[in-house]
């Protein structure tokens, strides 16, 4: 908790309501919006609970009047690819929605596709969503988007002989077929109408309010996936507490990036979940059953906050959630943020509440890579140099990611073009993580990748580099070099295969 959260005990009721309530398994949303009860686990056995969240892009019935592939095209009558799908709805043209979580990167007039919106997934994946009458006034570039939320109405805008949506997926830049694409998402493109999602899911047998205005950092960082062990805890606490797992989620990813960011903070708040000791020792309960209560401890953390949570009524509706959340953090953009959060991980969006096998590696391979980049620093910066005691930016990362066992080309321009050789995922500014590789132009001039860092911190837009001769090796920040540099590309290195 920061200095403006809950302090004392004496600001809320001095009984913690730790009863253990019994409850089924929280309730995640299957890719066609319908509440599912059962967990799923992939092939490598990492993954504890959450439906992908992929989905159709409709929310009504519907009919492929145009299917991918090379067609007679009906404006220009040249025989050319049909790069998408085309969803007429039924009885009349509907909302068009987002058909998984992401970024949106183009949202307006686009050539012969009208009124568009292009929306970047996680895993190189890109969604074109074409000929919509309008698109709603939130959906602009940069703005993060759920599963479901809408973005426009179908229309017929651009080369288009009548109302439909034109619906594309592109996969590392490349047009594949939506409908096999779709169906290996469990989102079969059949025609039949999505049920409809009007609240968080929730084990505890209540809903939890949308979230509303202001915001702060959900409007730049989307959820981010949650690692096993820590879910396991979240859906653990939420059992016993009778509060939502997705809530616990969201005030994880509000308070630590789900652990990622996990230092204490200028106001000395510790731990997960982040609280000043004088909270802690009031609310805080042994969730891991050692004896000890623990405010560095993950599932002292995330038991404690579902106890301080109950304790400051969070059952008690729409208005207890937000009052529970603005007891834990005194701003409204914060309750705003934790329940932006607590939907997108409630509807599985993204499949963020659930971290497969690869993911797992390459999480672990990137914070190998981070801890030993921050043990560097202070040591001196020399162009060619190649260690153990100086080092320029290319051979910095290169023995970064060496030390995490990944080897890297040596040159800025050869690891950006290895990565891009299907070795890493281009991830959009203000979705990177700790470990990914930012690139820009240097010395090289302004066509050519000359200098790479590593993401230490998102949050503050943090990274650490080998720099200059003056700067050695020192953190640097790159908030706003993306609208200053040339070139500003922000990558991660995918597990080993």
């Amino acid at each position: 908790m920061s200095g403006s959260r809950l302090r004392a005990a004496a600001l809320v009721t001095a009984t913690a309501l730790a009863v253990a309530v019994p409850m089924s398994s929280a309730s995640a949303t299957d890719s066609s919006g319908a509440g599912s009860s059962k967990s799923k686990s992939s092939a490598a056995g990492d993954c504890v609970v959450g439906q992908a969240g992929w989905r159709a892009p409709v929310q009504q019935r519907y009919v492929i009047t145009s299917p991918f592939g090379d067609r007679d095209n009906p404006i220009s009558h040249k025989y050319r690819l049909h790069a998408g799908v085309d969803l007429a709805m039924q009885p009349g043209p509907g909302p068009v929605v987002a058909a998984d979580a992401g970024t949106v990167v183009r949202s307006g007039p686009y050539g012969g596709l009208g009124n568009e919106v292009t929306i970047q997934h996680a895993n190189g994946v890109q969604t074109l969503y074409g000929h919509m009458a309008h698109i709603a006034a939130d959906i602009t570039p940069g703005s993060k988007v759920q599963a479901g939320q809408v973005l426009g109405k179908e229309g017929s805008t651009g080369a288009s002989t009548g109302p439909h949506l034109h619906f594309e997926v592109h996969v590392n830049g490349k047009p594949v077929n939506p409908v096999p694409f779709m169906k290996q998402h469990n989102a079969p493109l059949d025609g039949r109408a999505p049920a409809p999602v009007t609240a968080t899911p929730s084990a505890a047998g209540f809903a939890l309010p949308a979230a509303g205005t202001p915001r702060k950092a959900s409007l730049h960082q989307g959820a981010m996936s949650i690692p096993p062990k820590l879910m396991q805890l979240y859906r653990g606490a939420g059992e016993k507490y009778g509060v939502p797992w997705a809530l616990l989620a969201g005030i994880g990813m509000e308070e630590t990036a789900q652990g990622r960011n996990n230092t204490t903070s200028s106001a000395g708040a510790m731990g997960l979940m982040q609280f000043l000791p004088s909270t802690f020792a009031h609310y805080g309960v042994d969730g891991d059953g050692d004896g000890k209560v623990d405010i560095h401890s993950d599932a002292d953390s995330v038991y404690s906050a579902a106890n301080l949570l109950r304790a400051v009524d969070v059952a008690q509706g729409a208005a207890g959630v937000r009052r529970a959340l603005f007891a834990y953090n005194h701003a409204e953009w914060y309750v705003n943020d934790v329940l932006y959060y607590a939907a997108a991980y409630g509807k599985g969006a993204g499949g963020v509440a659930c971290t497969d096998g690869a993911e797992t590696a390459a999480s672990s391979r990137a914070a190998g890579a981070v801890r030993w980049a921050e043990s560097e620093v202070g040591h001196a910066y020399r162009f060619g140099a190649n260690g153990p005691d100086a080092w320029d930016s290319s051979s910095f990362v290169q023995a970064a990611y060496k030390n995490a066992g990944v080897q890297l080309p040596r040159t800025a321009q050869q690891q950006r073009d290895w990565l891009a050789a299907g070795h890493g995922t281009r991830v959009q500014p203000g979705d990177e993580r700790p470990g990914d590789l930012i690139f820009e132009d240097s010395y090289l001039g302004p066509g050519k990748v000359g200098f790479v860092m590593i993401v230490t911190d998102p949050q503050s837009q943090r990274a650490v580099a080998a720099r200059t001769p003056t700067l050695a090796v020192s953190y640097a920040t790159y908030a706003g070099a993306q609208h200053t540099k040339h070139i500003f590309e922000v990558w991660r290195v995918n597990a080993p295969r």
